[in-house]
């Protein structure tokens, strides 16, 4: 079975081999993961967004609670809850930084496969192969 892993299959269902075939199957992929990768990076978005979000409203929390403590006559011990809201705000920053680290690679990802797509579409337009690949 050589030569099967560089067939694709057209629309119609005649298989077509060589570059003309990688390039076919290559193209079709990116489009059928191409709804998928902007749903997850939109959903990126969503999420960090909350999370900047939610930050803010611990960091308002924490001060409201520290002035809360200060006003006080009665001594009421909130450090431990304020510490537990900044270990909590803490987290969330981690999480974002991560969100946007990830976020960054599949956009970086989904840049160079569209180039490398738009690449091959011309050299297919144009009729030019690289070096050592079978020609039509």
């Amino acid at each position: 079975m050589s030569g099967a892993g560089s067939a694709a299959v057209s629309g119609a269902g005649t298989p077509v081999a060589g570059p003309a075939g990688r390039d076919l199957f290559a193209e079709g992929l990116l489009e059928f993961l191409r709804p998928a990768v902007q749903q997850l990076d939109s959903h990126v978005h969503a999420v960090r967004e909350s999370q900047v979000e939610l930050r803010e409203q611990i960091d308002n929390l924490a001060t409201e609670l520290c002035r809360i403590n200060e006003d006080q006559k009665v001594a009421l011990d909130l450090d431990p809850y304020v510490k537990k809201l900044l270990n909590a705000r803490r987290r969330v920053v981690l999480v974002n930084n991560i969100l946007q680290n990830a976020q960054e690679r599949l956009r970086r990802l989904n840049h160079s496969v569209a180039k490398e797509t738009a690449r091959r579409r011309a050299m297919l337009d144009s009729g030019v192969y690289p070096p050592g690949s079978p020609s039509k």
